[in-house]
This record gives structure tokens, sequence and C-alpha cells, in this order.
């Protein structure tokens, strides 16, 4: 592979990573929304976001008010 080609590729990769949410959950979730629901209901429902388990709910509560 020339080396045009292969830093295009890296470029590429950078912005649209091949990772499972790109993948699967979300044409899953814009499949099953055609069914009824919200497109992010079905998504969240899909892949949720991990929790840290060395946060209390209160620190949880704080980091979304904060954006987080």
């Amino acid at each position: 592979m020339p080396a045009a080609d292969l830093d295009g590729f890296r470029c590429f990769f950078e912005f649209h990573p091949f990772d499972d949410l790109h993948r699967f959950h979300r044409p899953a979730a814009l499949i099953a929304s055609a069914f009824g629901g919200k497109y992010e209901d079905r998504l969240a429902f899909l892949a949720p976001v991990p929790q840290d388990p060395n946060l209390s709910d209160a620190d949880r509560d704080v980091s979304k008010a904060l954006g987080f």
C-alpha cells in the first residue's frame, strides 16, 4: 500500500472509527425506531453508557449537571 493511501486511511479512521457503536448499535437503533419509539431511547437501550462503580449517585448527578 502506498504511503499516501495509508495516510488517507489513517485520517479517515480517526474521523470515522469502526467501533461497535457505528457498525452495529446505531443501525439497529435506526431500524428499531422505525417500528415506533425514539431513536435516542433505542440507542440508549442497545449501547448504554458504562458507569464508574467508584462514583456515588451524588457524584454522577454533579457530573451530569456540569455536562460530563
